[in-house]
C-alpha cells in the first residue's frame, strides 16, 4: 500500500502540504481532487521522488513500478505500435537478447521467462490499447512524426498502460482523448489489474472509474471510500455538521462572555467569571466551513430569431476536392441544444466548421438567418491568445468603445477578477485562459454557440457552473465534448457522426456508451486450456471445504468492513473524533488488503472447484 505520513512540503515559502496524510489500500482505483492550484500535480512529483519532502515520509512497496504520462512522445520515425511496445522495457531486452544469445542455457531462460510475461500476446494488447485511444490499424504502423503534439500524447498514455506499473499516476488524461477515448480508459481502469490514482475533473469517469476519493483541501489529504458523487454527500454531511457545531459552540461562547462582562467588577461574583474565562481560553474553537468563491459564467442573451436560424439540404461538405460528409438534411433552431457524437475522423470538427461559415458547401445548400451571430470555441483557440497581453487587452481590443470598468466587469462574469484581468495570459493557469477564450467566443452574444471540448481545464466547479449557464442561456449549442456529465445535463438532441453523413441518434447516452463499450470489447481466446484430469470424490470433498472456508472469511471480513465503513462515515470523525481518523483509515486500508487476498483466495479455491466437478 501507499502511506503518506505527516507530509509537508512549500514552494518558495508558500505551503501546499501541512501534516498530511492518508492511506491508499494496494490494487485500489482512486481519485486524487482538489481546486486548481491546490497541490495535485505536486503531489504526483512527491510520489515519483521528483520532489524532496520538507518533512514527513510516502510510502511504497519495494520495487513498486511507478508510471505516468509525463510528456508526449518524440515525433520520430519509430511506428506507433513499435513505441507502445517498447514501453515494456524487460520484454525489448529479453527479446533483443534472444536475437544475439548463443549460450543455451541463457537462452531457455529468456525463453521461459518470455512466456512468463505473456511476452506473444504483447503485440495483441498493444494494438488493443491504441485502438482504443483512437487509432486503427494502419495508423499503428504510422510513424509518430505523422502525428500532431495532442495525438503522440495518446500514444504516451497508450505506452504506460501497455506497461502496466504498479502505481499508475495519470494526471487529466482525458485533456487530449474525445468522448469515445475517455470511455475507452474509463472501462479499462475500472479493469486495471493494479493501484491507479487519477486527477481528473471528470465527474462520470470519478464515478465510474475509480473506488475512493482523495481529497485534497486546506494544505490536508482526506480519503473517502466510495465514488465521487457518494464523496459529495458525505462532503456535504461533514460541512453541515461542522456548520452546526460552530454555530452551537458561538452561542455557548456568547453567553459565557456575557457573564464575564457583568459580573467581573462585583467580588461576589468575580470567583465564578474568572472560572468562565478559563473555560473561554480552553475551549477550541470549531470554525464553520468556509464556503469557496462561486464559479460563474455570465452569458450575454441574444434577441430572438425566427426559426429555423440553420438548415441544409443535401449539403456536401470537405477540404478541396475531397468530400468529407454528405447528404446533409439538418436544422438548428434557436432553443436547441445538440451533442454531437462519432467517435474520431468522421467529421464532427467540419460539421462544426460548415455551421459556424467556416467551411463553404461543395454541393447542396445551407442557408442561414441574415442576423445570425456565431460564436465558437475549440480547444486550439485557447493556444492561439497572446501571450504577452492581459484578458483586459484582450476584450478592449473586440470591444473598444466600452469603459475599462465595462470590460472588467465582463471578465468578472467569467470568474477572472481584478488580479486576473490586469496578469499576463501567460502566467494564467489553463482554466484561466478557457475561460478567456469562452468570454471571446460570446462577447457578441451569439444565437448560435458551437463549442468543442469546452471543459478541458476546468475544474469540477467549473464545469458544473458551464452547465448551469448553457441551460440558462437562451441561443442554441451544438456541444462536442468528453464530458459525459455535461453532455447529459445540456443535449436534449443527439446527432450521430458517422459513415460519411449525420443523422439523429434516436437511443440516449447511455445506450451509446453501452454501444462504444461493447464494439471494442477485447476479443476472447481462440483456444480454451487444456481439461484438467478426472476429479476423485475425496478431492471434490476437499475442494468443497476449501470454498466454504473461503466464503466464511470473506463473510466475517465483510461484517468487519461494514462495521468500520459505518465509523468512517461518522461526520464527527473529522470534526470532534480527528484522533480516530487516522487510525480507523489506517485499519481500513489493512483490512482492504485482506480482503482482496481472501476474495482472490476464493476465486482459486472456486475455479479449482469448477473444473473437477467438469471433469
Amino acid at each position: 500500500m501507499l502511506r503518506i505520513d505527516d507530509l509537508h512540503y512549500s514552494i518558495e515559502g508558500r505551503p501546499i502540504f501541512e501534516g498530511a496524510s492518508a492511506t491508499i489500500p494496494t490494487g485500489h482505483k482512486v481519485g486524487l481532487i482538489g481546486r486548481n492550484g491546490a497541490g495535485k500535480t505536486t503531489l504526483f512529483k512527491l510520489i515519483r521522488g521528483d520532489l524532496h519532502l520538507d518533512s514527513g515520509s510516502i510510502q511504497i512497496p519495494a520495487r513498486a513500478r511507478i508510471g505516468g504520462v509525463a510528456q508526449e512522445v518524440p515525433g520520430n520515425e519509430v511506428s506507433l505500435l513499435d513505441t507502445v511496445l517498447a514501453a515494456d522495457t524487460e520484454r525489448a531486452a529479453l527479446m533483443a537478447e534472444s536475437e544475439t544469445a548463443t549460450d543455451p542455457t541463457r537462452i531457455a531462460d529468456i525463453q521461459t521467462r518470455l512466456a512468463d510475461i505473456d511476452a506473444w500476446s504483447a503485440e495483441a494488447r498493444a494494438s488493443s490499447i491504441l485502438r482504443g485511444l483512437g487509432f486503427d490499424a494502419d495508423e499503428q504502423k504510422m510513424p509518430c512524426s505523422a502525428f500532431s503534439g495532442g495525438w503522440r500524447m495518446r500514444v504516451a498514455l497508450a505506452a504506460v498502460l501497455f506497461s502496466q506499473p504498479d502505481y499508475l499516476l495519470l494526471d487529466e488524461p482525458t485533456n487530449y482523448l474525445d468522448l469515445e477515448g475517455a470511455l475507452w480508459l474509463e472501462n479499462y481502469l475500472a479493469k486495471y489489474p493494479h493501484t491507479v490514482i487519477i486527477v481528473s475533473h471528470d465527474r462520470e469517469l470519478l464515478n465510474r472509474a475509480v473506488g475512493a476519493i482523495l481529497h485534497l483541501e486546506n494544505h490536508k489529504l482526506t480519503y473517502y471510500t466510495g465514488p465521487y458523487d457518494q464523496f459529495v454527500r458525505q462532503r456535504a454531511e461533514q460541512r453541515a455538521v461542522q456548520a452546526a457545531q460552530a454555530k452551537k459552540q458561538e452561542a455557548r461562547r456568547a453567553h459565557l462572555q456575557s457573564f464575564v462582562d457583568r459580573f467581573k467588577a462585583k467580588a461576589t461574583k468575580a470567583k465564578q467569571a474568572q472560572s468562565r474565562v478559563k473555560m473561554l481560553e480552553k475551549m477550541d474553537v470549531i470554525r464553520a466551513p468556509e464556503d469557496a468563491a462561486r464559479t460563474v459564467f455570465s452569458f450575454p442573451e441574444p434577441e430572438e430569431l425566427s426559426p429555423p436560424i440553420i438548415s441544409a439540404e443535401g449539403a456536401v461538405v470537405g477540404y478541396g476536392d475531397t468530400p468529407i460528409l454528405k447528404r446533409l438534411n439538418l436544422r438548428i433552431d434557436q432553443d436547441d441544444r445538440i451533442a454531437l457524437l462519432g467517435k474520431n475522423g468522421q467529421g464532427k470538427s467540419t460539421l462544426a466548421k460548415l455551421l459556424s461559415d467556416r467551411l463553404p458547401v461543395m454541393e447542396g445548400r445551407i442557408s442561414r438567418s441574415s442576423k445570425l451571430r456565431i460564436g465558437f470555441f475549440a480547444q486550439h483557440q485557447v493556444d492561439e491568445l497572446h501571450v504577452d497581453e492581459t484578458p483586459l487587452q484582450h476584450i478592449q481590443r473586440e470591444l473598444p468603445d466600452q469603459t475599462p470598468a465595462k470590460l472588467r466587469a465582463r471578465l468578472a462574469g467569467f470568474g477572472l477578477m481584478a488580479e486576473q484581468a490586469e496578469t499576463e495570459v501567460g502566467r494564467l493557469s489553463g482554466g484561466q485562459k478557457a475561460r478567456l477564450s469562452l468570454l471571446l467566443a460570446t462577447l457578441p452574444a451569439p444565437h448560435l454557440l458551437i463549442l468543442d471540448e469546452p471543459t478541458n481545464h476546468l475544474d469540477i466547479e467549473s464545469r458544473e457552473a458551464l452547465m448551469e449557464a448553457l441551460n440558462a442561456y437562451s441561443g442554441a449549442v451544438v456541444l462536442v465534448s468528453h464530458d459525459m456529465h455535461l453532455l447529459s445535463m445540456v443535449a436534449d438532441r443527439l446527432w450521430l457522426v458517422s459513415g460519411g453523413t449525420v443523422k439523429p441518434y434516436d437511443e440516449d447516452l447511455s445506450e451509446y456508451r453501452r454501444m462504444l463499450l461493447q464494439s471494442d470489447a477485447p476479443p476472447k481466446p481462440a483456444s480454451k486450456p487444456a481439461a484438467p484430469k478426472r476429479a476423485g470424490r475425496d478431492q471434490l470433498l476437499t475442494l468443497r471445504a476449501e470454498v466454504r472456508k473461503c466464503e466464511d472469511r470473506v463473510e466475517k471480513l465483510s461484517q468487519m468492513e461494514d462495521k468500520l465503513q459505518t465509523l468512517l462515515n461518522d461526520p464527527e470523525l473529522f470534526t470532534t473524533k480527528k484522533d480516530q481518523a487516522v487510525p480507523l483509515q489506517k485499519k481500513y486500508a489493512e483490512l482492504q488488503e485482506a480482503m482482496a487476498r481472501a476474495e482472490s483466495l476464493w476465486m482459486e479455491a472456486l475455479e479449482k472447484l469448477e473444473q473437477a466437478e467438469a471433469s
